[in-house]
């Protein structure tokens, strides 16, 4: 059997990537393409940058040319349109016109949903950083195969501001919390079918303790610290857990589960896109 083909969209301008890096984060790509490696052994995993003016994007063809294509988080948001969101906007539409399987996290999903005719709003709940606590898979989660071998409500990683207002035509919600009523959902527009989650199954705790550090000044003036020692302690303790994901006691103190600790866990979701829609697509199309 060939190796996978498989292609990540990155969401975040130079910009954006490039703050990110400078706190010591791992642009969000990278981390998405180290994590497919691991789930797909020996899998080529391309990566594009359609928020950067003149990058080279994939049309039609070649993004039928993919066993799957999946589009990273961003720190943009895809209401302030632009010609850096616009042209992620056109590449999702493109996605949907062949039958290739599609993922997203976060701004992944976002853009998805506009693609699809939907719509996105800023949490008038403000920010959702950290964890996202108790996710609950709706009944038509519980049976999609997303979420196969997932507990029915779990806890995960995340960061976002924005969330879905109005699902686009073709949407089933497949999981809900208390913060975002659309926490993840499928989306079958044209030939192609989309799974996205809101939050971040691609996410060590490396990768939000660096969004921590990056967002520091914002997290202590909203008040989620009491100052920046407060702050400073949160990321020490974050950067702790992913030397020792098995410390009982910051893992009690954090009020995290398995879900979270357990990276094969964490990140079940991309597996389960990979192993239950990647594979038998690619079979269907005869490439296995």
């Amino acid at each position: 059997m060939s190796a996978l083909r498989l292609l990540v969209v990155e969401g975040n301008t130079a910009e954006g990537r490039g703050r990110h890096s400078a706190v010591g984060g791992r642009v969000a790509s990278t981390r998405y393409a180290d994590v497919l490696r691991v789930i797909a052994p020996g899998a080529r995993v391309d990566v594009c940058f359609p928020a950067d003016a003149g990058a080279n994007l994939p049309d039609r063809m070649g993004l039928e040319g993919y066993d799957g294509v999946a589009i990273t988080g961003s720190s943009l948001n895809i209401y302030d349109l632009g010609p850096s969101i616009m042209r992620q906007v056109e590449l999702a539409r493109a996605v949907f016109e062949t039958d290739t399987p599609f993922f997203g996290s976060c701004w992944g999903l976002q853009v998805a949903t506009v693609a699809a005719g939907g719509t996105v709003r800023r949490n008038p709940k403000g920010r959702e950083i950290g964890f996202a606590r108790s996710i609950c898979l709706t009944e038509a989660g519980e049976e999609h195969d997303l979420f196969w071998d997932k507990p029915t409500v779990f806890d995960a990683i995340t960061v976002h501001l924005d969330e879905i207002e109005e699902t686009a035509r073709g949407t089933t919600i497949l999981a809900t919390n208390a913060w975002s009523a659309v926490q993840a959902a499928e989306i079958k527009t044209r030939r192609c079918t989309f799974w996205g989650v809101q939050y971040h199954p691609e996410y060590s705790f490396a990768d939000i303790a660096a969004v921590f550090r990056r967002m520091r000044e914002p997290c202590v003036s909203q008040g989620l610290f009491r100052g920046e020692a407060d702050h400073a302690r949160h990321v020490e303790e974050l950067e702790a857990l992913e030397r020792e994901p098995g410390d009982v006691a910051l893992a009690w103190r954090h009020g995290i589960s398995a879900a979270v600790t357990d990276e094969a866990l964490r990140s079940r979701e991309l597996k389960n896109w990979i192993e239950r829609m990647v594979l038998p697509t690619r079979a269907k199309r005869g490439r296995g």
